[in-house]
């Protein structure tokens, strides 16, 4: 890339860059992952996400409000920048807002997407209307078959959006959403006893990141536009 490419970067870590940039000829900007930046031994997990983000942007072209797929060539990702505040950072407490957030995640799964990552906050935005959008799909699965593990997994990405309306909007959960809170997948189960501690080891004690924080596209990229967005 070159000319009059503008590019503001807006992370770096292990896993690699992500930058903001204004390519010539386009006029709406775009999120850039490099991963070709990452550390020698990050490369193939960055790789790896980054190519497993890619394969659900493509299912979701359809899908509003999430990002748009502009280019994957095996080492950078281009996709579409959705403006917007993280969930934490807005509050939402609008039911309007959960009932929207609902409509987009049954979008996503009916074109067979698991997001897989819904519990950290600020992969939802609040948008400059007030609606929902999702980010960061590095970890998103698109299985082949919607068998027995596509139904857990899909519940446990409801379960975590109604854990986010529990916190600030718990007066309009329905019976049928608080029965749902009240019970853990199996999936879920065994991650909490399994998976889970070394997840936070590794990401907190050796990473350094938080779940508000974390190696997707949860960025505040304060200054853009005066106000504060996220990287989509």
């Amino acid at each position: 890339m070159s000319g009059c490419e503008e590019r503001r970067l807006l992370k770096r870590d292990t896993f690699g860059s992500v930058s903001l940039v204004r390519l010539p000829g386009i006029r709406t900007e775009l999120v850039e992952r490099d991963v070709a930046t990452a550390a020698w031994w990050g490369r193939p997990i960055a790789r790896r996400l980054a190519r497993r983000e890619a394969q659900a942007l493509r299912a979701l072209e359809q899908v509003p409000h999430v990002p748009r797929l502009e280019r994957w060539d095996g080492s950078r990702l281009l996709r579409s920048w959705i403006p917007g505040e993280p969930m934490h950072s807005a509050a939402p407490a609008d039911r309007a807002y959960f009932r929207e957030a609902l409509r987009l995640l049954r979008r996503l799964h009916a074109a067979g997407v698991l997001h897989n990552d819904l519990a950290k906050e600020p992969n939802w935005l609040v948008t400059p209307s007030g609606g929902p959008a999702l980010v960061d799909f590095q970890l998103a699965l698109r299985p082949r078959h919607r068998g027995r593990l596509f139904r857990a997994l899909a519940y446990d990405d409801l379960r975590h959006l109604l854990k986010h309306k529990r916190t600030y909007c718990a007066g309009h959960l329905t019976a049928r959403q608080r029965a749902i809170l009240a019970r853990r997948s199996a999936v879920a189960a065994l991650w909490a006893r399994t998976g889970k501690p070394v997840y936070r080891l590794l990401t907190r004690r050796i990473l350094g990141w938080s779940d508000r924080e974390g190696a997707g596209d949860r960025y505040v990229a304060a200054g853009s536009r005066g106000s504060k967005s996220s990287a989509g």
